[in-house]
């Protein structure tokens, strides 16, 4: 007689390390870092060249990170190709004979993207903080542990982190990267400013819903709304059409 081997779940470390192996197996993370890192550093830079002085510390390192405004948008890219890609090259039946628990899959996805977003994102805000500090006049200096600069930082980083997510869960409920990309871009980047140029209390409260993109604490040409709200709004698209994703991949067919 067989004996009948019993199945063992794959660790969720092992997981997260296969997932982080595959992120970085593909031409087009190393493509989205190069393009990212480009963007914001470069445009740190020439925004805080730009900027001979301000008033406070934070209002320059808020200026140093403009180019995270388009930046960002690479995060949105990088989060859909992660899913989008195993479904069009067929990878997905494999990872999921791997790991047949698919919210688990998809949870390990997520925290690599988000890992990579915050891990890039951090050092790309340090990288326009000392551009700030360098080429900005400001009295007293751009201070390391000013609690506003900090929270400014800080703030830029969990919004790239969010998008992050946003781009993941959208490749996971549409599956085409072309639609995907194109859902993600205009609720982060086109439909905010369109509608906050229509000017209507109506246009300007739907803006104000859309996950914009931020710019340390404010949303990148969006109707203004204060950091705590931008943030939980940014923070409610990116939960809420992730579940929506987890649910849709739970029940269709690879």
């Amino acid at each position: 007689m067989s004996r009948v081997v019993p199945f063992r779940p794959v660790p969720f470390r092992a997981v997260l390390r296969s997932e982080w192996t595959k992120l970085w197996s593909v031409r087009s993370t190393w493509w989205c870092t190069v393009v990212y890192v480009l963007v914001v550093g470069a445009g740190g830079w020439l925004a805080a060249a730009g900027t001979d002085s301000a008033a406070r510390a934070d209002v320059a390192v808020q200026t140093a990170l403009t180019a995270f405004g388009i930046g960002q948008l690479v995060l949105v890219v990088l989060g859909v190709l992660v899913m989008t890609s195993e479904f069009a090259s067929g990878m997905a039946q494999v990872s999921l004979t791997v790991v047949p628990r698919r919210t688990r899959l998809l949870t390990a996805k997520t925290v690599v993207v988000l890992a990579y977003c915050l891990v890039t994102s951090a050092v790309l805000a340090i990288v326009c903080a000392l551009a700030a500090r360098i080429l900005t006049a400001v009295p007293g200096g751009v201070q390391p542990g000013d609690p506003a600069v900090l929270r400014t930082l800080v703030l830029q980083v969990g919004a790239a982190g969010l998008v992050g997510v946003l781009g993941v869960a959208l490749g996971t409920v549409l599956r085409s990267t072309a639609g995907a990309v194109g859902v993600g871009v205009t609720l982060v980047f086109v439909a905010p400013p369109a509608l906050a140029l229509v000017g209507t209390e109506l246009a300007s409260r739907v803006s104000q819903s859309l996950p914009a993109l931020r710019v340390g604490q404010d949303a990148f040409l969006a109707v203004a709304t204060s950091w705590q709200v931008g943030m939980a709004v940014v923070a409610g698209w990116a939960v809420g059409v992730w579940l929506l994703g987890a649910v849709l991949f739970a029940r269709r067919d690879v």
